[in-house]
């Protein structure tokens, strides 16, 4: 029972991580396509700037749980994702010297390297991002000993480089969304024309993922053992109405608050069709890493489950507040007389 929790509270933290430094990735990755001049680059460096560190403290998290609940879990999938992952950690790690060091000369071409780094950065972790899950949906070469017996190029299958499509986009959607709830003028006008752009483009890499996830993994067939689960596919299915719904009706925040809901479910409805596994054997199915063959013992998960009950609402209520708190809408004069602004 204790490792089902942790299971679905593993979910739920990649979730989580997804939503929140989803927006921010999706934004860097439109950085070059809706910010004309200095002062609308320095917006779209803003309205990520009070967040995104924060936001990755749920990639942290994931991590942690990974390796205190699942200890065998993580020690094959960090073996196995070794490259992958160091690549994610140095874009990471560079993306946030893109926000410290952009501003640090007065210089347009010093600028303009770090918008560049800033770009390729947050394109290469969404797509990272989404062919790494797309290769724990599918399955990886491991053996009876947890040894990984492919290459990186093993993760570069067809699926797996349409996930990592799949997630850039929905990233970008996400971005765009809160752009618009968080610009003015002109480049509020470009994010709008970015999710109308952007809305059905995801649609259409929605269906053909899902139609490419039926013929590269079991997924649907844990659905159809279990039709009640059925329900997370439809609760993501109506986030993703729900944006366009609210986005005609202008009504941002809300449209965002549906793309949230969109991608919690999306998330969901690939992870849970991989229960009981976390990470699927494509050699042999008796390889693969379970949530029940890979946990830690009980008083563990016990333990741990107590420290999450206190500590996550606490860090849900701080990150509450700071959202709140930079709610306004931003302005390129008012940033560039703000000494604290990036």
């Amino acid at each position: 029972m204790l490792a089902t929790i942790w299971f679905v509270l593993w979910c739920l933290l990649w979730a989580v991580y997804f939503v929140l430094d989803g927006f921010d990735l999706g934004m860097g990755a439109l950085l070059p396509f809706l910010a004309r001049g200095e002062g609308e680059r320095r917006v779209m460096y803003n309205a990520a700037g009070p967040f995104w560190d924060g936001n990755e403290v749920w990639l942290i998290a994931a991590g942690g749980v990974t390796f205190a609940a699942f200890p065998k879990t993580y020690a094959v999938m960090f073996s196995a994702f070794y490259l992958p992952l160091l690549l994610l950690l140095f874009m990471l790690i560079f993306r946030a010297v893109s926000f410290e060091f952009r501003n640090k000369i007065d210089n347009s071409l010093w600028r303009r390297c770090w918008d560049l780094v800033h770009f390729l950065t947050n394109f290469v972790a969404a797509v990272l991002l989404g062919v790494a899950f797309a290769n724990l949906f599918k399955g990886i070469p491991i053996d009876q000993a947890g040894v990984f017996k492919g290459t990186f190029f093993t993760f570069l299958s067809p699926y797996a480089l349409a996930g990592g499509v799949f997630f850039l986009f929905v990233f970008m959607l996400h971005g765009a969304l809160w752009l618009c709830f968080k610009s003015q003028d002109q480049l509020q006008e470009r994010a709008l024309a970015a999710v109308c752009l952007l809305w059905p483009v995801v649609l259409v890499l929605l269906g053909a993922f899902l139609v490419l996830t039926s013929f590269y993994t079991g997924t649907f067939g844990v659905y159809l053992e279990r039709p009640v689960l059925f329900a997370i596919p439809l609760v993501a299915l109506a986030g993703f109405v729900g944006v366009k719904t609210m986005f005609t009706r202008r009504k941002f925040l809300l449209a965002w608050l549906c793309s949230a809901v969109f991608i919690v479910g999306v998330t969901f409805f690939g992870v849970v069709g991989m229960f009981p596994n976390m990470i699927i054997s494509s050699l042999d199915p008796a390889f693969s890493v379970t949530a029940f063959n890979g946990c830690s013992s009980e008083l563990t998960l016990k333990i741990m489950l107590g420290v999450a009950l206190v500590m996550v609402p606490i860090v849900l209520l701080y990150q509450f507040w700071a959202y709140r708190l930079f709610s306004h809408k931003l302005d390129a004069d008012e940033i560039v007389n703000d000494k604290h602004a990036y």
